[in-house]
């Protein structure tokens, strides 16, 4: 398959029931390629797949390095082979535990306790396969000015291409769209009591995966690389 954009994440493991609870509440399996069934909740103020609509085409995740275009001078193999070199010399990281968090209007799953080893990791697969992200269009770059950014967020804009590396990191795995304020309670009650007593901790990040981004927008996994270091 060729894909529009690649990218680097955390993929929860697939045989965690936590993790497939998610991918059914977002309806995309990145790591099958295909649509799942949304969970039938009651009482939600809107439709499972209403409130999904925007993370569903990303699949169940949490960002290391955001999506970018491949450079015209690298392929998906040169890709491929740098992340096995990153993942052979890197450490799997521990979180402490995971919480349904509110990040603005939006609800994703955040860790409790240090996040310092993460920060680490985001980081260098940030810098070190920044070689293979080609430079933002003109409109990319409109389009992430468009809400304001910070000094700092402008840096990381034109240094790595996205406002939100780098020392403005913060791991987060969304289940969520841009929410009503009033409901956001009753989504975030919703989310706690499915995964109620699921959620692992701590929780083992063991490896990276290369994700790619088809025609329609949607993720797919394309390999994941055990952290052997």
């Amino acid at each position: 398959m060729n894909f529009a954009r690649y990218a680097v994440f955390y993929v929860p493991p697939t045989d965690a029931q936590w993790a497939r609870d998610c991918t059914n509440w977002l309806g995309w399996d990145l790591n099958t390629g295909c649509d799942v069934a949304h969970p039938d909740i009651a009482d939600l103020p809107l439709a499972v797949s209403q409130i999904t609509r925007t993370p569903r085409r990303y699949g169940l995740h949490a960002t290391l390095k955001p999506p970018f275009r491949l450079a015209p001078d690298q392929t998906k193999d040169t890709l491929k082979s740098a992340c096995a070199t990153l993942a052979s010399d890197q450490k799997p990281v521990q979180i402490q535990s995971l919480a349904v968090t509110r990040l603005g209007r939006f609800l994703a799953l955040c860790p409790f306790g240090e996040t310092n080893s993460l920060s680490t990791l985001a980081a260098r697969c940030v810098s070190e396969l920044d070689v293979f992200r080609a430079p933002p269009t003109a409109d990319e770059l409109a389009r992430r000015r468009g809400s304001g950014l910070s000094v700092r967020q402008e840096h990381n804009l034109t240094r790595w291409g996205f406002p939100h590396v780098m020392d403005l990191f913060r791991f987060h795995i969304t289940l969520t769209g841009r929410l009503p304020k009033d409901a956001l309670e009753s989504v975030a009650n919703a989310l706690e009591n499915m995964l109620a007593n699921q959620l692992p901790a701590p929780l083992d990040l063991a490896d990276l995966a290369l994700v790619g981004e088809d025609n329609t927008g949607l993720f797919h996994l394309i390999q994941r690389y055990p952290l052997v270091g």
